[in-house]
């Protein structure tokens, strides 16, 4: 038998004698009249009443043994100092808590409220009740979980055991909520668009595909955020909305990237990407302030300060300055395979996704904050053509450390050539290419019924990790895991 299985064993005793003596080792009630955060500042006054308190949470150490004990108690507010005394609470109580009670177990104790000798804000029990018995230990509070798999399947241990991860999701939080909060600043709707979807479209991504029995059809998991029936909501006259929501993306994993995650969508009416340009920095330097207290920034080895200016990089002129092709002009195919061959990029007989794969490369060396201007119109069905005449649209990506952190464009809004765009990657997919966009006719209908001139933008939870420089999967809180075998 292993040690945990020993322990296991033991504590499941001790859950026996609970019930024998008449406490119950899961109670439906609680007694606690006060958090610990609150028993902290408001201390002075606890002790100077002398009133007694019912104050609760999990043990996370015990002191001493015999006529008395001292343990730590958090109750996820705050840890709180409780002292068991012989002489104050009697023998029977305090040997019935030796016998029973284990490290991880949570329970409630009532007393009042004193500063020890060392300066410890203390509260002194005179009576204490099982809350909850545990019957696994937990990990050891200097080592905690090493097993970077087993943080991930273990995130409730991990998360008890390391106080600044539980920091991390607070600041997650404040993310989101800083987002929305500045969106309705500016009048923007929030709504809510369907996860399921007959085609997928806002995005080039490989979907999740599944059944739905009661149509009896082929369904879709979103790859974006509502960005076709946003567009929707502005001919019907709802001139700024958005979403943040889960999205699904059948594709690969990497510190960047996971298959389901939180994205943000806004739509705005008679604006265009100068426009979005100036909000984006504007949301970008209030994130960091609010959530980070900062706008610089250390990401993969470089230094980045979101006040600083924001540079301009063309992707057209960055391609043909680095690999001698011009994406926006007409490109040699053989010239393109002897760049991707130069460059380690994979060569699969589409033009557009080998100049991608050949812009991930170039981009590493791009420290930002910038943003991302000249992509061909073939890399962008839903923008509008750049006003300039050249063969680009009107799209920026934000660059930060390497990578693009959020992409907002003018939306194209002409239905006829909506559909031809459609029909030209819907000729992609039927030659293969599954991650080329469907073509959603029902969407270029209602753009013929006119959408207002308008401006789109999407960024990720991607953008959270990169600012804390981790990866994304630990700054979700509980990331897909493959189920562990019978082995295990």
């Amino acid at each position: 038998m292993s040690s945990i299985d020993e322990i296991r064993r033991l504590r499941i005793q001790k859950l026996d004698l609970l019930k024998q003596k008449g406490m119950s080792p899961y109670p439906a009630d609680a007694m606690q009249e006060l958090t610990l955060v609150r028993a902290i500042s408001d201390f002075e006054n606890l002790a100077s009443s002398g009133d007694k308190k019912w104050i609760a949470g999990r043990i996370m150490s015990i002191r001493g043994q015999g006529a008395i004990i001292f343990l730590t108690l958090n109750d996820g507010t705050a840890e709180f100092q409780g002292l068991l005394k012989k002489d104050v609470l009697g023998d029977e109580k305090l040997d019935f808590f030796i016998e029973v009670v284990d490290i991880g177990d949570f329970v409630e104790l009532q007393g009042t409220f004193f500063t020890t000798k060392r300066g410890e804000k203390t509260l002194e029990a005179t009576d204490w009740r099982m809350l909850s018995k545990s019957l696994r230990p937990l990990p050891e509070k200097w080592h905690g979980l090493q097993d970077p798999e087993e943080k991930f399947r273990k995130r409730y241990l991990d998360i008890l055991m390391t106080p600044e991860l539980k920091d991390v999701f607070h600041k997650r939080a404040m993310f989101w909520n800083t987002i929305r909060t500045y969106l309705i600043s500016k009048d923007f709707l929030e709504v809510e668009t369907p996860v399921i979807e007959n085609i997928t479209g806002g995005a080039e991504a490989r979907p999740f595909v599944t059944h739905h029995n009661a149509l009896d059809i082929e369904v879709y998991l979103r790859i974006s955020a509502g960005e076709l029936w946003q567009k929707k909501l502005l001919v019907a006259g709802m001139p700024r909305t958005f979403e943040i929501g889960r999205i699904f993306r059948n594709e690969g994993m990497s510190n960047e990237h996971l298959q389901d995650y939180t994205q943000l969508e806004y739509y705005m009416a008679y604006a265009d990407f100068n426009t979005g340009m100036e909000m984006t920095k504007e949301l970008y330097r209030l994130i960091g302030q609010n959530v980070f207290g900062t706008t610089k920034f250390s990401i993969k080895g470089f230094d980045i300060d979101l006040a600083n200016e924001w540079k301009i990089y063309d992707f057209s002129r960055l391609i043909e300055e680095k690999f001698g092709i011009n994406p926006s002009g007409e490109m040699d195919e053989k010239n393109v395979i002897k760049a991707c061959a130069d460059a380690g990029v994979p060569y699969e007989g589409n033009t557009s996704r080998a100049v991608d794969g050949l812009w991930k490369v170039l981009r590493k060396e791009i420290a930002g904050p910038g943003f991302l201007v000249g992509v061909p119109v073939s890399m962008e069905p839903l923008a509008k053509k750049n006003r300039d005449g050249t063969n680009t649209v009107e799209r920026f990506q934000v660059l930060l450390a390497g990578s693009e952190m959020g992409k907002g464009f003018s939306e194209l809004n002409d239905p006829l050539d909506q559909r031809e765009r459609f029909l030209a990657q819907q000729a992609l997919r039927d030659a293969g290419d599954d991650e080329a966009q469907m073509a959603d006719m029902e969407f270029v209908e209602a753009l013929e019924y006119a959408m207002p001139p308008a401006f789109g933008f999407g960024l990720s939870e991607r953008l959270f990790s990169f600012l804390l420089d981790m990866s994304v999967r630990e700054t979700q809180l509980f990331p897909l895991m493959r189920p562990k075998s019978d082995t295990e």
